[in-house]
This record gives C-alpha cells, structure tokens and sequence, in this order.
C-alpha cells in the first residue's frame, strides 16, 4: 500500500476541521488500538545481535589479557559496539540488550579466556565467520537490513586483514569480453537470458555505474603520479578491476533494457593531485566514496551478493591506500 503523499494529510487535515465547525459528535465507543505488526527483520536481528555478543566477548578476552594498552584492539571492539547499536537500532529497549543465551556465551568465551586468550589469528577468524553469517542473511533480510548487513560484513572483512588474515575474498568471476566476431549474436543471446533491470533497482545500478566510470578517471590519475614499483602494480591491478565491474554494469543495464550511463567527459578531482602521497590519498577516497554506491545497491533483492562483493573489496582497498574506514563503510554518520 503506497504511503500516504503530503496532500492526502492535507485533506485529513481539512476534513477534521469540517467536522468540528458542523458540531456533530461521534457517541462510538473508542476503538481499542490494534497491536503492531511485528518486524519482520526481528529474527534475522536477534541472530546478528547474538554473534556479535560472542564476537565482543572475543574481543573483551583479548583485551583482558592485553592489560591496559587497548591499542587496535580497542578500536576495533569500538567499532564492533557501534555494529551492535545499527543492528538492534529498530528493536525494542529488551530485545536490544544482550540475551541471556548471549550473556551466556559471553561468561564462557571469557571463562576460557583465563586460560588462553584468543590470538590475533583467533580474532581474525571469528571477524571472517562473522562476517560470512552477515552475507548469509543478505537474501532474506528487508532492503533497510541488507545495507547495514552489508556494510558489517564489509567492516568486519576489513577487521580480519587489520588483524593479519591476508586471506583475499572470493570475488565473481569476471564476464569474457565478447570477440568482434561474436558480438552481433553475444548481444541477442544477451538480451533473450538476462531479465530486464527492476525499475526501482535502475537508479542504484546506475549510481554504481556513475561511481565506476569516475574510479576509472581517478586511477588513471592516481597511476601517473605514482613511481614505478609496488604501489604503481598495485594501482594498475585496480585500474583494471574497476574496469570489468564497470563493464559488467554496462552489459547488465543494456541486455537487460536500459541505457548505460555514460562517463563523463571529464572530473574534478576532491583536491590536488601533484605527488605520490596525493596519489594514494586520492585511491583511499575513490574506493572510500565506492563504498557507500555499493552500500545503496545491496538494498535491491536481484544484486545483493554483487553489492556486497563489491562493497567488501572497495573497503579492504581503501585501508589498503590508507583510509581511515568508518565502522559503517558506505552508510552515512546518521544512520
């Protein structure tokens, strides 16, 4: 049922004050309220609330046993609180709280602990499983969750390679460029077996699309300023990896009906690029900005697990450059 438009209130509005002027009265008995209906994404919630309360006490054994210089760890539990807050944000104040069957957990984790604190491989691998349940939940989740879910799994991704899990994330296999010679009846094929683009998904598939043809524009800078070595490799393999996503939104939206958007002519750059340290700053913020496209798609059912990859990737990248990643990749402060 759509919701209500700024006219309908309007004309309630005028249709009350109609009735009082007539001096009409209703003798109905009130009606009793009628209980709410029940979220659907509570469940979902109430597991996610449970693994993180066991991924917390991982973290409060560690830093036990750490003593008083909380260091990374500290952050990284901070973060993992404020992943907490965004999952229980639409509960009730009870259910919000940490269950007793994750309470539970919690007093066993740290009972063990006494004995042998988890490790930053420990840690790492906890963030890793974690992160897989998020993912996990993605398709039944309502568009709302799917964000956040997304983003958390993304977060924690980035947790286990701050920990030292180099372990590089199972990524889709890229679509083969079709050869000249194949491409008149590539496209028809195309056409025929990929499922039009749901029109309330075009606008974030777009935006994506928008985002990458500017990653593109902004590696090409990112790579003329860099020196020949390690990080000059490191910008070209990215280069060329936002160059098949982008490729791939391109071939979606055209077989599927729509009209690609197009790179722009040319971009301006957030600030002067003019040196190697620039030119790194400037891949943290493209990947850092890619993040929150990729956050807005994993609200649409048919790209979820798209997103999410994407997002995932664009996360690690943009530590990797040296960003300074929000507990949230890609959802803005407020939320």
């Amino acid at each position: 049922m759509p919701a209500p438009t700024r006219r309908t209130f309007l004309a309630l509005g005028a249709l009350t004050g109609l009735h009082l002027l007539s001096g009409c009265t209703d003798d109905r008995p009130a009606k009793t309220p009628q209980p709410q209906a029940e979220d659907p994404d509570r469940p979902l919630r109430l597991r996610q609330l449970a693994a993180t309360d066991a991924l917390l006490a991982r973290y409060d054994a560690a830093l036990a046993a750490a003593g008083t210089d909380p260091g990374k760890l500290g952050d990284l539990r901070a973060d993992v609180v404020r992943h907490r807050e965004e999952l229980a944000r639409t509960l009730p104040a009870p259910a919000a709280s940490p269950s007793a069957a994750a309470a539970a957990t919690a007093s066993t984790s740290a009972a063990a602990s006494a004995t042998a604190a988890p490790t930053a491989a420990d840690l790492a691998a906890a963030e890793q499983r974690t992160a897989a349940l998020r993912l996990a939940d993605l398709a039944a989740a309502s568009p709302g969750l799917a964000r956040t879910l997304a983003s958390v799994a993304a977060s924690g991704a980035a947790h286990a390679a701050a920990l030292g899990d180099t372990t590089a994330p199972a990524a889709p296999a890229p679509s083969p460029a079709p050869s000249a010679s194949s491409s008149a009846s590539s496209s028809a094929s195309a056409s025929a077996s990929v499922p039009a683009v749901p029109a309330a998904d075009t606008g974030a598939l777009q935006a994506a699309l928008a985002a990458e043809h500017a990653a593109v524009y902004g590696y090409g800078v990112v790579g003329a300023f860099l020196p020949a070595g390690p990080q000059r490799e490191d910008a070209r393999t990215t280069y060329a990896a936002h160059q098949a996503r982008r490729d791939t939104w391109q071939r979606l939206l055209a077989a599927g009906g729509a009209s690609p958007t197009a790179a722009a002519a040319g971009y301006r750059l957030p600030f002067p690029v003019k040196d190697a340290a620039s030119a790194t700053q400037l891949a943290a913020h493209l990947e850092t900005q890619l993040t929150a496209a990729y956050a807005d798609l994993a609200a649409a059912p048919a790209y979820r697990d798209q997103a999410a990859a994407a997002l995932r990737e664009c996360a690690l990248r943009a530590a990797h450059w040296g960003a300074d990643l929000p507990a949230l990749p890609g959802l803005s402060a407020e939320q």
